[in-house]
């Protein structure tokens, strides 16, 4: 496996690349446990309680009216006989070129709807990417469209925290990260590929790449970084590259796929990445649980 891509500097080049190959890939992917039965109970017993990953199979998703209303045939493309009414609303969009170039800003809604449609028969250079945006950013009438399910307003004490919606084409990508608090992924569009990594092994994973760089920062607090330059690379090579282990030793991981209609819990502190899979539109969102939520059980 080699990082040069990602690093400058002869010295920085071998020892971050070493550090790669010999000590941080974690190459062996277990799938996440699935609740096909998505009860309330079992979601409490095997999951939310000692806070471990789960996929649940399609549950939460079916209670929301936005995978009918927002896109036709979700996975195909974004419903603009409906989603174009609110084509004037401002709404945050990240613009990137996926290597160099990382920037936020306001937009009408009716941008990003224009660019999805040309996107889907074209290969533009500028990516946009409706990101972790805040559910009160939406206009009323799709808000309404994503209420809360049940499994979450039944578990604990039924607060949010905290919602975000992402919307895309594919390829979308989301960089190894963790959330201070625990919370619900819920897949409305396309279908998504999350890789998850314990809080010990996920953090080892991201001090490799500053130990071997010299570099600083925080896990907790993550800016612009995450998205281009040096860490992004090196993070992104190390969840999905597939690469062994030159020392034989093994780092385990966990892997679920999410299809429309399906959610999966992601614990407090494990540290994960997220992929689009195939074409089309894609859709996403997330409900964070206040963490004193879990210390009930």
């Amino acid at each position: 496996m080699s990082l040069l891509c990602f690093t400058r500097g002869p010295f920085l080049i071998h020892t971050v690349a070493r550090y790669a190959r010999g000590r941080c890939t974690v190459h062996t992917w277990r799938p996440v446990q699935t609740l096909q039965e998505g009860t309330v109970e079992t979601f409490r017993l095997l999951a939310f309680g000692p806070l471990l990953p789960a996929k649940i199979h399609g549950r939460t998703g079916a209670e929301f009216p936005a995978i009918k209303k927002w896109f036709k045939e979700p996975g195909l493309s974004f419903n603009s006989s409906y989603l174009g009414q609110f084509g004037d609303h401002m709404i945050p969009l990240e613009m990137t070129d996926g290597e160099t170039t990382f920037e936020r800003a306001e937009a009408p809604f009716s941008i990003f709807l224009k660019w999805a449609e040309r996107a889907r028969t074209e290969t533009p250079q500028q990516r946009l990417y409706i990101a972790q945006a805040s559910l009160d950013r939406l206009p009323k009438p799709m808000q309404d469209d994503l209420p809360i399910p049940e499994l979450v307003t039944k578990t604990g004490k039924g607060d949010v925290y905290d919602t975000s919606i992402w919307l895309g084409v594919a390829p979308t990508y989301t960089p190894l990260h963790r959330d201070p608090n625990p919370n619900m992924y819920l897949q409305l569009a396309g279908r998504k590929v999350i890789r998850l990594l314990e809080p010990d092994t996920g953090q080892a994973v991201f001090d490799g790449f500053h130990l071997a760089s010299g570099s600083k920062a925080s896990s907790k607090f993550r800016g612009d970084e995450m998205m281009i330059g040096q860490e992004k690379g090196f993070l992104e090579a190390q969840i999905w590259s597939d690469a062994t282990r030159e020392d034989g030793k093994e780092s385990v991981g966990f892997e679920a796929i999410l299809y429309a209609g399906e959610s999966m819990f992601i614990p407090q502190g494990w540290w994960h990445s997220v992929r689009s899979i195939g074409t089309g539109c894609t859709g996403s969102v997330s409900l964070t649980i206040p963490e004193d939520d879990y210390m009930l059980i």
